[in-house]
């Protein structure tokens, strides 16, 4: 049993490679026009204003809530934001962000492009709906 928790909540990973045919999908839904995640070590997507249609899959680290936190913070100034997140609805970055956009849980394990086999945690898309005044609260 605690071998089952520590793979559950504990990723000896951060970064996973979204699934080209859910990125597909999102995409022909959303039509993204930013990425402040892409696969380049030396890039900081934090730093970036994010604006228009963004597709983020953020690293899953300790890091987490800063991205989630930005992610929500765009859409209070006009972006769309789409955010592929392991289904953690325990955690207090669900509670004060994610909550507020759409979310939607995705069946069974999804398998990362880099991955041999399926993810070792649950998966959600939550999406930020543009919001052009602060009537969202935290």
């Amino acid at each position: 049993m605690a071998q089952y928790l520590k793979v559950h909540f504990l990723s000896q990973r951060g970064d996973w490679r979204t699934p080209t045919e859910l990125y597909k999908e999102l995409d022909d839904e959303f039509h993204f026009t930013l990425d402040p995640c892409p696969v380049n070590p030396t890039f900081d997507g934090l730093a970036m204003e994010w604006t228009g249609h963004v597709y983020v899959n953020p690293p899953y680290g300790r890091q987490i809530s800063r991205w989630i936190k930005k992610g929500y913070e765009s859409s209070l100034h006009g972006a769309l934001v789409v955010m592929l997140l392991p289904s953690r609805t325990d955690t207090a970055w669900f509670h004060d962000y994610c909550r507020h956009g759409e979310i939607r849980f995705i069946r069974r394990r999804l398998h990362f492009d880099d991955g041999s086999q399926g993810a070792p945690f649950p998966s959600m898309i939550v999406i930020f709906h543009p919001c052009y005044c602060p009537c969202r609260d935290p």
